[in-house]
């Protein structure tokens, strides 16, 4: 460990920003929120391209979980999300499930009462009129955050970052483990531990993508030591808090070959049915099924190909064909998906994750910030860095919020995706280098760092 002033300078400057954007800056302060983002992205990419071949570097990675206990005390500023998890939390706290109750039609009812669901938290809810969406270990989350601490937001606040600090600890030390195992530097986790988005949206923001990561690499760690049940229940628990590890059922079957594919898929349904059993109801159903249809019907926000393809709807149209672009879309990506996992036999496992990951978020009709750091993290295992600047990208979109209208500035938006594509065509042409073995998932390798 080296630790010089160039880096004591760097650690106090990143700190200082890290403290403004979470503590002092809104989000419509676009300008402030480019500006401290933008240093605290040079600054990432000069440290961890020193680091990344050199002996463990335990100064960065301390760094990469203090710079995240700074944020232990804020309140998100740059998301609005955590009011319904609040929200949630609360009514599961209280003995209601949260699936069955629409936020829109509970205020001033003894439930709303009884739950503590007040008209100032109604007022910071972003989407009052849908059904929650989150998984049941996301709601198991929020309740119990809900129930240790009471009415108050900012204990709640700080529940609920407690296992979001916790998960980013072990995919920090998942990831090391891992890329030592293959061979590579574990200094390459450090890609994903210091990147700036990665730090601001999970740990900052309480977006769960982080507990979703490390179960992820919890299940694939399991598995590469044949500890298949306690893998699929990992998996399962992935699954029960972000649907999108669902991405990875396809490429677990072409791992492991069919029968061995198909009975580990068999055993992480099973376990995901279970997770979910608690709060099974035909109600459930219908109103999460609502929800995720208007979710894929109405919204729209920093797409990519879906704007290209609405932009020609209009053309053709004249109105905005939302639904039939999102639907088309889907069935698309499905394919895709299920194409890239058995149709590319040549390349490597965490590569396939990763353009299906890609793939998914080009094709989707709402791309989040917060929505990249599971590419960013797919990224450490692979020879492709159009993650990370995607990921000091992606901020752009936060323009949108500068006034209430919440208009989107689509210059902005082109910029972003323009330079992304040139970057991942650019290393895409770029010849690889030849792959290390596996670690005993499929002879065409896990991962082949540069």
């Amino acid at each position: 460990m080296t630790v010089t002033p160039l880096r004591i300078g760097w650690l106090v400057v990143s700190a200082a920003a890290y403290l403004t954007l979470a503590y002092a800056i809104p989000r419509q302060e676009f300008g402030l929120l480019i500006g401290l983002l933008t240093g605290l992205f040079l600054g990432y990419a000069l440290v961890v391209r020193r680091a990344a071949a050199g002996p463990v570097d335990r100064f960065l990675f301390a760094s990469a979980i203090g710079f995240r206990l700074l944020l232990l005390l804020s309140i998100p500023c740059l998301s609005d999300d955590v009011y319904r998890f609040v929200w949630d939390g609360r009514l599961l706290a209280h003995g209601f499930n949260p699936y069955l109750y629409l936020p829109a039609a509970l205020p001033g009812t003894d439930i709303a009462a009884a739950a503590g669901l007040n008209e100032t938290l109604f007022r910071q809810l972003n989407s009052p009129g849908y059904f929650t969406v989150y998984p049941p270990f996301n709601q198991a989350l929020f309740g119990v955050a809900a129930w240790l601490s009471g009415n108050s937001l900012l204990w709640n606040v700080i529940w609920l970052r407690l296992p979001i600090l916790l998960s980013e600890i072990g995919t920090l030390w998942l990831m090391a483990t891992l890329l030592r195992r293959l061979g590579y530097p574990p200094n390459l986790a450090l890609l994903y531990g210091l990147n700036p988005l990665v730090i601001l949206e999970l740990t900052g923001n309480l977006h769960v993508e982080a507990v979703m990561i490390f179960l992820v690499l919890l299940a694939v760690w399991w598995l590469v030591q044949d500890r298949w049940v306690m893998s699929a229940g990992a998996l399962a628990l992935a699954v029960a808090t972000k649907l999108l590890p669902l991405l990875l059922i396809p490429l677990a079957v072409r791992w492991l070959g069919w029968q061995r594919g198909l009975r580990y898929a068999l055993l992480t349904g099973l376990f995901t049915a279970l997770l979910f059993a608690p709060f099974a109801s035909l109600d459930l159903a219908r109103n999460v099924f609502s929800s995720i249809n208007l979710y894929f019907q109405k919204f729209e926000f920093n797409a990519s190909v879906y704007y290209v393809l609405r932009a020609i709807g209009y053309w053709i149209r004249g109105y905005n064909a939302i639904g039939l672009i999102g639907a088309w879309l889907s069935v698309t990506t499905t394919f895709s998906l299920l194409w890239i996992a058995f149709a590319w036999r040549r390349v490597p496992v965490a590569s396939q994750l990763l353009a299906s990951l890609t793939l998914y978020f080009a094709f989707a009709t709402t791309v989040h910030p917060w929505y990249l750091a599971s590419l960013v993290a797919a990224a450490v295992f692979t020879r492709f860095r159009y993650p990370l600047v995607w990921s000091a990208l992606v901020p752009l979109s936060y323009h949108t919020y500068r006034t209430p209208a919440y208009q989107e500035n689509l210059w902005l938006t082109a910029l972003e995706y323009t330079l992304v594509l040139a970057v991942m065509i650019a290393e895409i042409r770029q010849p690889a280098k030849p792959e290390k073995k596996a670690i005993g998932l499929s002879t065409n390798g896990f991962s082949e760092p540069a």
